[in-house]
């Protein structure tokens, strides 16, 4: 049986789809699992050094891993509604916090890279942009360590219990900008693992994904031992707003959506030009 690493986030969009097959509730095809649950920008990090064989990835990152990585069909947080915010205490525009500290839940992330697409100003800056875990940036904003926060995830649902304010949704803003989708994150694959065993685990994960649909509350419990939010309430909106239909197959649509944010982040040199295609060839 072979072995292969699987890197995913604690979030509970990534512990929803990836449920069934950790679980042992679908075949594998002889094929183990060694799963591993991190921050989605230490997954990042780490498949920056090909570590991983299959992990999830913000799209930022999957940018700069073409030439390594490519896409699964299954398995994207990809949609509308569901962008990062800039959040803060104060009634800020964005234009405000132009030399302002911003909190970021990471240099790879999509969110930061959207923030830049829409104003190169917030270009990294180590006296104004903090990096820190996601799920410590609101605790930064409410506290006055930084002026504003850009927050992803179950954060999006609580901020205003800290009294805390939006000042930008990016991803209204690039749903306004294009018509598109935002995509999130996605699940990539090391190419050198080859075309028939990717292909393999692709189906492996939309059926992983189905199941979860079908069976919507058996996760439950395995999704609440790994979220930073412990209400059914928040943890049953989060998957509601994060996993959906481009979450079993991409689609058309998606992968347009894609490929215009690399397209732009190209455009800015936030990130490289890759003559690779998104999925395997």
């Amino acid at each position: 049986m072979q072995s292969i690493s699987l890197g995913y986030s604690p979030c509970p969009n990534d512990t929803f789809i990836f449920y069934a097959i950790v679980h042992g509730k679908i075949s594998s095809n002889h094929v183990k699992f060694d799963e591993i649950l991190l921050d989605v920008e230490a997954l990042n990090l780490k498949a920056l050094n090909t570590e991983l064989d299959i992990t999830k990835l913000s799209y930022h990152a999957f940018g700069h891993l073409r030439d390594n990585y490519c896409l699964l069909r299954s398995g994207s947080a990809l949609g509308r509604g569901c962008g990062p915010l800039v959040i803060s205490k104060n009634s800020y525009s964005i234009e405000d916090l132009k030399n302002k500290i911003i909190a970021i839940p990471g240099r790879l992330t999509t969110a930061y890279m959207l923030l830049q697409l829409r104003d190169p100003s917030f270009q990294f800056d180590p006296s104004r942009i903090l990096i820190m875990p996601f799920n410590k940036i609101m605790e930064s904003v409410a506290t006055g360590e930084a002026d504003a926060g850009l927050i992803i995830h179950e954060s999006r649902f609580t901020y205003s219990g800290l009294g805390l304010q939006k000042v930008l949704d990016l991803g209204d803003w690039w749903e306004k900008e294009t018509g598109l989708p935002i995509p999130l994150g996605g699940i990539a694959a090391r190419r050198s693992l080859g075309n028939d065993l990717i292909q393999d685990i692709d189906s492996l994960l939309k059926r992983s994904v189905q199941y979860s649909f079908f069976n919507r509350n058996e996760p439950l419990d395995y999704i609440k031992q790994h979220s930073q939010e412990l209400s059914s309430d928040v943890v049953n909106q989060h998957i509601d707003l994060y996993v959906n239909d481009f979450t079993i197959d991409i689609g058309e649509e998606g992968i347009r959506s894609v490929n215009t944010f690399f397209e732009r982040a190209e455009e800015a040199g936030i990130i490289p030009k890759s003559h690779h295609t998104l999925f395997v060839n």
